[in-house]
């Protein structure tokens, strides 16, 4: 099995191509040099929105797992242009030159908003921010393109000394919004994406979107104590308790169970 990933310098896929790689899966990486960015890795130089250079990535893979996206920007336009267009580009690609390859997109648990219960992948979705909004599009078109594809939309994701749950407090400082510390969020390891990215280059996941997230959703007055800061505590009633909570027995009923239970764990392990 030959697959490629794109976004492998990324929060996810510079940690998830090694496992790959590991779990002895032959990898090729969308890059923009011809550098490869791991050992045993073969690299295809690309560009996902040049399309007449994305035949010699795709040609002969097996499965795609597209990870690269554009996030935390305020350039609406590029947030669009990387992760719609780019994704409609090498679903293209894909078709044309490895037809019978399976197209994981890696999506965003932001797609939710305010709800009567955690976010379930037949809800209704209709984000108003660019970045979950081109994912929602982008999602669309992998769904009516095909292909074999699986959709896994992460929650907030950490671990292996990323610094991303360390960058937490930050986030939350400058954020429009103003959180609640009670406020629970769903999370994921690393290690657990590739878990579940294991489950779907096997097919387990065929046609389906799923959430993935650990056992315990955990509240941002903890979470910053993890990291050892402070949240000021506050007993105001909570206004959306379920935003940032995603429900993942789709995900359990499809063979999903984490390694990485919750971030507790993962802080006594020394996995953070």
């Amino acid at each position: 099995m030959t697959v490629l990933v794109t976004g492998v310098t990324g929060l996810v896929g510079a940690r998830l191509l090694p496992r790959l790689v590991q779990s002895g899966i032959d990898c090729r990486a969308l890059v923009r040099g011809d550098r490869p960015p791991a050992r045993d890795v073969e690299a295809a130089t690309g560009d996902l929105l040049d399309p007449s250079s994305l035949e010699t990535a795709v040609r002969g893979v097996s499965a795609v797992i597209h990870l690269a996206a554009v996030f935390r920007t305020t350039d609406a336009d590029l947030i669009w242009k990387a992760n719609l267009e780019g994704t409609r580009n090498l679903i293209d690609a894909t078709k044309a030159f490895a037809p019978d390859a399976r197209f994981i997109l890696a999506s965003t648990g932001h797609v939710y908003e305010a709800g009567s219960h955690p976010g379930r992948e037949d809800d209704p979705v209709n984000p108003k921010q660019a970045y979950p909004a081109s994912k929602v599009a982008a999602e669309e078109a992998l769904r009516t393109s095909g292909l074999k594809w699986a959709v896994v939309r992460l929650p907030f994701v950490y671990g292996d000394r990323d610094g991303h749950l360390e960058s937490l407090p930050k986030l939350v400082a400058q954020g429009a919004v103003q959180f609640h510390p009670a406020q629970r969020m769903s999370l994921i390891h690393h290690q657990d994406i590739a878990t579940a990215m294991a489950l779907a280059l096997g097919g387990a996941l065929d046609g389906q979107t799923v959430n993935i997230a650990d056992e315990a959703p955990t509240s941002l007055y903890e979470l910053f104590q993890i990291v050892g800061e402070t949240m000021e505590s506050s007993d105001a009633p909570l206004s959306n308790p379920w935003h940032l909570h995603l429900d993942a027995s789709r995900a359990r009923r499809l063979g999903f169970v984490p390694v990485i239970r919750t971030v507790y764990q993962a802080a006594q392990e020394g996995l953070l």
